[in-house]
């Protein structure tokens, strides 16, 4: 059975509101934790995520996710904010869907939240397997397979 979840959802930037419903993004975030959690998710624009982006890791550009872990344990506590013009960049590059992109950050971005990273060989050994996974079970294909 997969832990609790309180989901609060936020579009500062909506162009995708209509494929990201409640229970897809809850689903998605759900599969990957590990502990109840109370995650905040924000789907913004190009101007917001470049901001954030600058603010809190010093790079000036708008990446894909951000994860603003606050709490691992016994209740994972954070944000993850997405930013909704990267996404579909990256997922038309890639030829991917724009739900198995969302839902593939979504999955990664809660992963981040409760300590997991991919900055050292060793690090994204063990995360991106677990993505793999995730994903598979989520009825998506491997992201890292490309």
């Amino acid at each position: 059975m997969k832990p609790t979840l309180s989901l609060s959802l936020q579009f500062a930037d909506a162009r995708h509101k209509a494929l990201l419903p409640r229970h897809k993004v809850a689903r998605w975030v759900r599969a990957a934790l590990l502990n109840p959690g109370e995650i905040t998710v924000r789907i913004v624009g190009a101007d917001e995520g470049r901001e954030l982006n600058r603010e809190y890791r010093q790079k000036d550009y708008a990446t894909n996710v951000l994860t603003f872990d606050y709490q691992h344990e016994p209740v994972v506590l954070a944000d993850l904010i997405l930013c909704a013009p990267v996404i579909e960049a990256e997922a038309h590059d890639m030829g991917i869907g724009l739900d198995a992109h969302y839902a593939h950050l979504l999955v990664h971005g809660t992963l981040h939240a409760q300590g997991f990273d991919h900055e050292t060989a060793k690090q994204a050994r063990e995360m991106e397997p677990r993505e793999s996974a995730l994903m598979h079970e989520l009825g998506f294909a491997d992201p890292y397979a490309r």
